[in-house]
C-alpha cells in the first residue's frame, strides 16, 4: 500500500480536531442538529464499513490461507479482542475523568477549573484518538477507499471533540490561541496511532494470517467507538431521536453504495 496517503488520511483526520477548535474564533455555533446528524452519519459509516468490509472481509481473508477452516472463529476472536482492548482504554479515560472530578470538589476558582477541564479533555480524547489513527493507517495501507472511507468518518467526529477541548480553555483563560493549541495537541495522538501502526507493520514481515489479526482487532475497536462515544454523544445533541437513527442509516447507505461502486 501507499504508506505516504496512509500517513496523510491519519494526519488530516486527526487535525480536524482543529477545526472544532476553530469555532473560538466564531460568535456562533454549529447547530446541535446537524452535530448529531453528522455524527449519526459518521457512526454509520464506521459499524457498517467495520462488519462489512474490515472484519467479514479482510479479516476472515487474511486468516483463510493458513487456517482455511478456523478463519471465521479467529477473525471472530480478534474482533472481540479488539473490542476488549478499546474497552480497558476507556476504563482508563474513565479513571482519569473521575480523578479530575474529585480534584474539581475542592473549592477552586471557575476560571481554574476550566481550565484543568479543557486540559483533562484534551488527555483523553487523545488516549481514544489512538486507536483511531491505528485503523485508519492499517486501512489505508491495504485498500485505499477502505482508508478514505474509516478517515472521513472520524474527521467527522473529531469535529465536535475540538469545541469540547477548546471552549472550556478558552473561557479560562480568554485566550482563543491557547484554546485552539490545546485542541490541537489533543489530535497529535491520531497520527501517532498510525506511526505505530507503520512500526508493527514495517518491523517484521507480515504474514496473511498477522494481518488478519490486525483487521480483526481494528473492526473490534471502531466497532466499540461507534456504539460507546459516536451514538450516545449524538442521542445527547438529539435526545428525542429525530436525526440519529435515520443519519446512522444514511450513513451505511453511503458506505454500502460507494463499496459497490468502487466494484463496477
Amino acid at each position: 500500500g501507499n504508506v505516504g496517503l496512509a500517513f496523510g488520511l491519519v494526519i488530516a483526520a486527526g487535525m480536524c480536531t482543529t477545526i472544532g477548535s476553530a469555532f473560538v474564533f466564531c460568535t456562533s455555533y454549529a447547530n446541535t442538529k446537524v452535530l448529531a446528524g453528522a455524527l449519526g452519519v459518521s457512526a454509520g459509516v464506521m459499524i457498517y464499513v467495520s462488519f462489512v468490509e474490515i472484519f467479514a472481509t479482510k479479516a476472515i481473508e487474511g486468516f483463510e490461507t493458513s487456517y482455511p477452516n478456523d478463519a471465521d472463529k479467529l477473525a471472530t476472536l480478534c474482533f472481540f479482542c479488539g473490542a476488549g482492548l478499546t474497552y480497558l482504554l476507556d476504563g482508563l479515560v474513565h479513571k482519569i475523568g473521575m480523578w479530575q472530578k474529585n480534584r474539581s470538589n475542592l473549592k477552586k476558582a471557575p476560571a481554574e477549573h476550566l481550565k484543568n477541564m479543557g486540559f483533562m479533555t484534551a488527555l483523553t480524547i487523545g488516549l481514544h484518538n489512538f486507536p483511531e489513527g491505528l485503523a485508519t493507517f492499517v486501512a489505508a495501507l491495504a485498500d485505499t477507499k477502505l482508508g478514505i472511507a474509516l478517515a472521513l468518518a472520524i474527521a467527522i467526529h473529531n469535529i465536535p471533540e475540538g469545541v469540547c477541548v477548546a471552549m472550556p480553555v478558552y473561557y479560562a483563560t480568554g485566550s482563543k490561541l491557547r484554546g485552539f493549541w490545546w485542541s490541537f495537541v489533543s489530535g497529535l495522538s491520531e497520527p501517532f496511532g498510525g506511526l505505530c501502526g507503520f512500526l508493527v507493520l514495517y518491523s517484521a514481515v507480515m504474514s496473511d494470517s498477522a494481518y488478519g489479526a490486525l483487521f480483526g482487532i481494528v473492526g473490534g475497536m471502531m466497532v466499540y467507538i461507534s456504539l460507546k462515544e459516536l451514538l450516545p454523544t449524538a442521542l445527547k445533541y438529539d435526545p428525542h431521536d429525530k436525526y440519529v437513527t435515520n443519519c446512522t442509516f444514511i450513513g451505511m447507505a453511503v458506505m454500502a453504495a460507494s463499496l459497490i461502486m468502487f466494484t463496477l
